[in-house]
């Protein structure tokens, strides 16, 4: 792959390899700019002209900001544009939420951007169209009544990824491009039969272009040549399919936020403290968020309505000096007691579990004590 203008060949020619260039001059877009004359002056000013085998790979902040899709409070925004909580973190700058966004993608704070919105933003937040797919379709129609030409149009934007450090650009919408290659069903280069290989080319074309505009530099688009055989003439299925929805996700929440689920306490829910991006070593603070979690979810149980949740400072155990007494509800037998404050206290070392935390157990005694239905949790660093 060249990145190199120069190196791009004639402007009709297909060159061998994949060329990626930058298209400069388009400047801060304002609402209610003809994007498609935007980018078409942009292509022409340095001798291009997108072709039908050509891909327009286009920011989607550029898009955001010709339609107008303005916010005024950034909190606000992100809860109008979630259409469910993936996971939730506390950050020493505030709660990072990871969700379902509107737009399609799971994306850090639904994609509600605040950088580079240029003069305009005025305080403001820019919102992720609700469907990049039609808005890419719509900028393509408008290429090709100017110029006669059909390229493909690529929308994107920048999201982090499970198990990966760092960020990179992915297919947001496109209109005119195969979304994915799937190459299930033949056979690799020593024969073996491919079974599961679906290459996801719109995310890595997405990557690709952005290699050459770059978040600071002021180039929202580049043209991509050399991938004719991606291009439609029809518009396509779009990037909506590359979402994985329902069963097909593996990794609908977090690993804290599916504890809380099975635990009566979905992601989001009002009063309970998201747990820290790191665990920070405060080990009454995973109690107090553990037992904030189990009350919640105990509300609406009739047979553990009775039973008792208090943070305490027990006696060392092992190594562990914080802890939770669970008591079971008054006016049942001593044996229904423990057994009811044992699911309770049970429930509580899972919630502190899935913050990395260590928990023991430790029942008292029943007949003769204090509280018969006493269950003690002690818990200690992982």
């Amino acid at each position: 792959m060249t990145t190199d203008p120069a190196a791009a060949g004639p402007v009709d020619g297909v060159p061998d390899g994949v060329t990626v260039v930058p298209l400069r001059g388009i400047g801060d877009v304002r609402t209610g700019d003809d994007l498609a004359t935007l980018l078409l002056a942009a292509c022409e000013r340095d001798g291009y002209r997108a072709g039908d085998d050509d891909v327009l790979v286009v920011s989607s902040k550029v898009l955001a900001k010709a339609l107008g899709l303005w916010r005024a409070d950034r909190d606000t925004a992100v809860l109008e544009e979630s259409r469910g909580v993936v996971a939730e973190r506390r950050t020493p700058n505030g709660v990072t939420r990871i969700v379902r966004a509107a737009a399609g993608p799971v994306m850090a704070a639904a994609g509600v951007d605040a950088s580079n919105t240029g003069p305009e933003a005025e305080g403001r937040v820019l919102v992720l169209p609700h469907d990049p797919d039609a808005q890419a379709a719509r900028l393509r129609a408008a290429l090709t009544e100017r110029t006669g030409s059909r390229p493909a149009v690529l929308l994107t934007d920048t999201s982090g990824r499970p198990w990966r450090v760092g960020q990179t650009d992915f297919a947001l919408g496109c209109a005119g491009l195969t979304p994915t290659d799937d190459l299930r069903g033949g056979v690799d280069a020593d024969g073996s039969p491919l079974q599961v290989t679906v290459r996801a080319v719109a995310d890595e074309l997405a990557a690709a272009a952005e290699l050459v505009k770059g978040k600071a530099d002021g180039v929202p688009a580049a043209l991509v040549r050399g991938c004719g055989h991606l291009v439609t003439g029809d518009d396509g299925p779009g990037a909506a399919g590359l979402v994985r929805f329902d069963s097909a996700d593996w990794f609908a929440t977090g690993t804290v936020e599916s504890v809380r689920a099975a635990l009566g306490c979905p992601p989001g829910t009002p009063d309970v403290e998201p747990a820290p991006a790191a665990p920070d070593g405060d080990l009454d603070a995973v109690l107090r968020r553990a037992v904030a979690v189990v009350r919640r979810g105990l509300v609406g149980e009739p047979d553990l309505a009775g039973v008792q949740v208090r943070l305490v400072e027990v006696e060392p155990l092992r190594g562990a000096g914080q802890g939770v007494e669970v008591v079971g509800g008054v006016g049942v037998e001593v044996i229904g007691e423990v057994v009811a404050a044992a699911r309770v206290a049970e429930r509580v070392a899972v919630c502190a579990r899935a913050e990395r935390l260590a928990t023991v157990v430790r029942a008292q005694d029943g007949p003769g004590t204090t509280d018969p239905g006493l269950v003690t949790l002690h818990v200690r660093p992982a």
